[in-house]
């Protein structure tokens, strides 16, 4: 049996620069529970700033994915059996900008429990 967890919401942000991540919004955080496997399937983003954007999946700590998002554009990012999770590993979703930016990020982040 597969349960599907989600990360999702839109989140204002304030760029620090593209090469500083930061976690975009408390919420946007899971950790695999004891027992099962995770998957990401997949990452959507909005970007509303003028700016280009990154959404970045960081796995314990160490960014994993770096996934753009043009300016006032969208993308869609299958992620399917591309890496297991185990049992604690923890996801979030970090953010960059270009310092000075600001606007809001729409989030869509699909995972599932197996």
């Amino acid at each position: 049996m597969t349960t599907p967890r989600f990360l999702q919401g839109a989140f204002a942000f304030d760029g620090k620069g593209l090469d500083k991540p930061a976690l975009l919004h408390p919420t946007l955080t899971y950790t695999v529970p004891e027992g099962v496997t995770g998957q990401v399937l997949y990452v959507r983003a909005g970007n509303s700033s003028g700016e280009l954007a990154t959404v970045v999946l960081v796995f314990d700590g160490a960014p994993a994915r770096w996934l753009p998002v043009g300016a006032k554009a969208d993308m869609h990012v299958s992620l399917r059996v591309v890496e297991d999770l185990l049992a604690g590993t923890s996801v979030e979703v970090h953010y960059t900008a270009p310092a000075g930016t600001s606007g809001t990020l729409v989030v869509d982040c699909g995972l599932v429990e197996v």
